[in-house]
């Protein structure tokens, strides 16, 4: 069966090997067992759902929390040649009817449904009438009060599936849940002696970075100006501070959409559809904009504030990088970060032990905020992963500031929290170290505690973090409860004998970025392949992700493949997406193949010609570049050719250029502006031939990319 598996993956997807864990899965559904798997955000968990559903007889199940993630996942099923469909509330009826009917006749490999919708008359019938043999539980955590992301409609599943006369399989799918989360989702799902799988937490393509003591103002504007290419997400804690994140964008003009609670529907709708077509390329939200952003192409998430928990954090930041190329999460935090979780937890409609969980989460994410440990160490611990080596690119690992012996003012603060006793938060501890005056503390007598004033010469404000800090580092815990008390560890003692020294890193700088755009990097056939697919997802209405990740383009360009087989034998390009568009693909390789050069070849496949422009008559065995060649020597314009065609205007320009190289003669005057050609001449004698992205950015946005190749290649620059 494993077999049939790998051969699935391969025909639909285009991939030749699993991700890891993925195959473990796949096996153990296959084989009739109920299924909990954890596996980190972009590990690639659909597959490991979608591949058993179009291997075993039936329709499987999807439950879903998301309208958004249930379409996008249904899009790139059929763009792939399996047959899926939807059930929630963004169907009409008349819709709503024909997809029942259409499942009832079994046209469906997988029903996507909103938990919501499992109660409803009309889904109880389907259900009944349905051979179904399994049903996957996408962002199982949602079941569990231990969660983060906890929804009562999730707490219903166990009972509905229960009620079912044939139980199907069941497989649970999420990307955070700690060791008692996930016992929770197991038990409330009331899964049968489930395979449970955790394939790892480490995103080894992600750099995270905590930033602090920075004007996050100035920090974010230059950080996004400096990746004004990239796609990303900027994280904010309320409406409001979404509102001045996005104003202050958009006037130092940067692109950017906002999105929140308080924006209408079709207000959010129309924001997160530019974002995916990356029409905008800044997202500001609140976590509103959350699960179910299907969007592989995130190449940095920054959180404004803190978030309440690490779970959070971790899925939010997770959002970068899902296509597994290089990204960055950056978290800008401020001690008073704190106090506005608090707030929203104590404003939030959970009872008191949600809030309490609430908190006791809030804390250890001050913890990750302060830590100097590796990052990437810090969340897999918590998640219960042990043995991961540092990362090495983190904002810890990377930090090279010296780090400063502060024992004795750690002794100081153990001391005074030792002699409270356990019985006062860290506020009052930091009151006491100072010397304060306050009103409860003299009520309680803790002025007459040796510790008091021992820390004087310092802020109260920096005391208090110096308290954090050592708590973050292990050395102090804070209890759980709305008011938690902070107390001494067993690490505390070897400081407070003298036998342990703390050392602590004063960081004098923020560490500067090293970027992920590759784009400054790209061959000339890697930016027309995006240019191609950017028109192509244009006239089909869907985001550019959908027909093939930046890595599946970028080995196209690498490898230049020259026949449909070799197509095929690129990650990312499966039976359905190679003839739907290899040979457009192959025709862009044939015009600029060799980094522009023409690729000598008798292969490919020759696009007929159709539409109003008729071809004129020199034999069927012209070469496809040299026709279009005779149509633009006859005063058509390239867009005019491309339509008629049925090319993109991009192949078309690279069929003009091939045929300059080969001796023909061009009107440059149609393709170089006159204003600009001796600019374009001076930035890329400056800049060198090389690399096109470069000379683009030195130039006015209107020269474009057709003009610098027509430079190149009519004074012979190319190096």
């Amino acid at each position: 069966m494993i077999e049939q598996a790998r051969q699935t993956l391969k025909r639909v997807y285009g991939y030749d090997s699993f991700r890891k864990g993925q195959e473990d899965i796949i096996s153990g559904i296959m084989s009739g067992s109920d299924t909990l798997a954890i596996l980190p955000t972009g590990g690639g968990k659909s597959i490991c759902y979608q591949i058993p559903a179009m291997l075993l007889p039936g329709t499987s199940l999807v439950i879903s929390p998301l309208i958004s993630l249930m379409k996008d996942q249904v899009d790139a099923l059929r763009r792939v040649g399996v047959s899926a469909a939807f059930l929630n509330s963004s169907l009409s009826a008349g819709e709503y009817r024909e997809i029942m009917h259409g499942a009832l006749q079994g046209e469906y490999k997988l029903l996507y449904v909103a938990p919501e919708r499992l109660d409803a008359p009309m889904f109880q019938s389907l259900s009944e009438r349905l051979a179904i043999p399994l049903i996957a539980i996408d962002e199982a955590h949602c079941v569990s009060q231990w969660g983060h992301d906890f929804r009562p409609s999730y707490r219903q599943l166990a009972g509905w599936i229960g009620r079912m006369a044939n139980r199907p399989l069941v497989a649970a799918f999420t990307a955070t849940a700690t060791n008692e989360v996930a016992k929770d989702i197991a038990e409330m799902l009331k899964l049968r002696n489930p395979n449970v799988f955790v394939t790892g937490f480490a995103r080894p393509n992600l750099s995270l970075s905590v930033v602090t003591g920075v004007d996050k103002k100035s920090f974010l504007e230059r950080y996004a100006a400096e990746r004004k290419e990239q796609s990303g997400i900027v994280y904010a804690a309320t409406r409001k501070e979404v509102e001045n994140v996005y104003e202050q964008l958009t006037r130092s003009g940067i692109p950017a959409g906002k999105y929140h609670g308080g924006l209408s529907d079709a207000e959010r709708a129309d924001t997160q559809e530019k974002f995916r077509f990356d029409d905008i390329r800044v997202m500001v939200a609140t976590n509103a904009f959350g699960m179910g952003i299907d969007k592989p192409n995130v190449r940095y998430v920054l959180h404004w504030q803190m978030t309440g928990d690490i779970e959070s954090y971790y899925q939010e930041a997770g959002r970068a990088g899902r296509d597994g190329e290089e990204s960055e999460c950056v978290l800008l935090f401020e001690p008073a970060d704190m106090q506005v979780q608090r707030f929203l937890i104590e404003q939030g409609s959970g009872d008191s032990d949600r809030k309490a969980i609430q908190l006791s989460k809030l804390h250890l994410m001050m913890n990750y905020s302060r830590t100097q440990r590796c990052l990437q160490q810090f969340i897999v611990d918590y998640f219960g992963e042990t043995g991961v080596e540092a990362c090495g690119k983190c904002s810890s690992c990377l930090d090279k500031s010296e780090p400063v012996n502060r024992t004795e003012e750690a002794k100081m603060a153990l001391s005074c929290v030792g002699r409270m006793k356990g019985r006062f938060g860290v506020t009052m501890a930091a009151k006491v170290l100072k010397g304060s005056r306050d009103k409860r503390l003299l009520e309680f007598g803790l002025d007459r505690l040796s510790t008091y004033g021992l820390m004087r010469h310092l802020p109260e404000k920096e005391i208090a973090d110096w308290l954090y800090w050592l708590v973050s580092e292990g050395y102090l815990k804070l209890s759980e409860g709305q008011y938690p008390v902070v107390s001494l560890t067993a690490n505390a003692l070897p400081v407070l004998e003298g036998r342990e020294m703390i050392m602590q890193r004063v960081r004098t700088s923020v560490r500067q970025s090293v970027g992920t755009d590759m784009s400054s990097a790209a061959s000339p056939l890697f930016e027309a392949l995006k240019q191609w697919r950017k028109e192509k997802a244009a006239a089909e209405g869907v985001p550019p992700f959908m027909l093939f990740f930046d890595a599946t383009l970028r080995e196209i360009a690498n490898a230049q493949p020259q026949t449909g087989e070799q197509l095929l034998g690129i990650k990312g390009i499966g039976a359905a997406k190679a003839d739907k568009y290899g040979g457009q693909l192959l025709e862009i390789i044939r015009s600029l193949g060799s980094q522009g050069a023409p690729v000598r070849t008798d292969a490919g496949i020759q696009q007929q010609f159709s539409g109003t422009i008729k071809r004129p008559q020199t034999g069927d065995e012209q070469p496809s570049h040299l026709t279009t060649l005779e149509f633009f020597q006859a005063g058509r314009e390239p867009e005019e050719i491309a339509k008629a065609r049925g090319m993109s205007k991009v192949t078309i320009e690279g069929h003009l250029i091939r045929s300059a190289e080969e001796g023909h003669e061009l009107d440059w005057s149609r393709i170089i502006p006159a204003e600009y050609e001796q600019r374009i001449m001076e930035a890329i004698d400056k800049l060198g031939a090389d690399k096109l992205r470069p000379i683009k950015d030195a130039l006015p946005d209107e020269v474009a990319y057709f003009a610098i190749h027509g430079v190149i290649c009519k004074y012979g620059l190319k190096g």
